[in-house]
């Protein structure tokens, strides 16, 4: 086992047996679109669950394709995501709350690393897939 493999990062393997599925799925995705799981950490979850409750999205998947829809768009925009990068690190750098030091960090991830964590949630679809319907000018570029 890789050193990469042991701290759960890919190995260059993996990476370019990914890349080659990428390659080997882009037909077909182009005529039938591309489904996939998604992992999403405790916070992002709960942020995505409390959009659904609020009704901003009507479930996971629309949310992704919202979201990527929105990255996607904002891509050709180099200053506008640069703006939005130094942004989040002046306010990140402004945060009140007391700096933790890098060992103490360090430490947390490798407690959390070895620790058992609970099964994550699985949002179930209630639509049939024959429901979904594309929208004219969402699915092209």
């Amino acid at each position: 086992m890789t050193a990469d493999a042991q701290d759960g990062w890919k190995t260059a393997e993996e990476k370019a047996n990914d890349i080659a599925q990428a390659r080997a799925l882009r037909e077909q995705a182009r005529a039938g679109g591309l489904r996939f799981d998604a992992y999403l950490p405790p916070a992002l979850a709960d942020w995505l669950l409390d959009l659904i409750e609020r009704g901003v999205f009507a479930d996971p998947s629309e949310a992704v394709f919202v979201i990527l829809g929105e990255h996607r768009d904002l891509e050709p925009h180099g200053e506008l995501r640069r703006e939005l990068l130094k942004r989040t690190l002046t306010i990140a750098a402004d945060d009140p709350r007391r700096a933790i030091p890098a060992e103490e960090v360090l430490d947390d991830l490798r407690r959390l690393s070895i620790a058992s964590r609970p099964e994550p949630a699985i949002w179930r679809r209630s639509v049939k897939e024959s429901s979904i319907v594309e929208l004219p000018g969402l699915s092209e570029p």
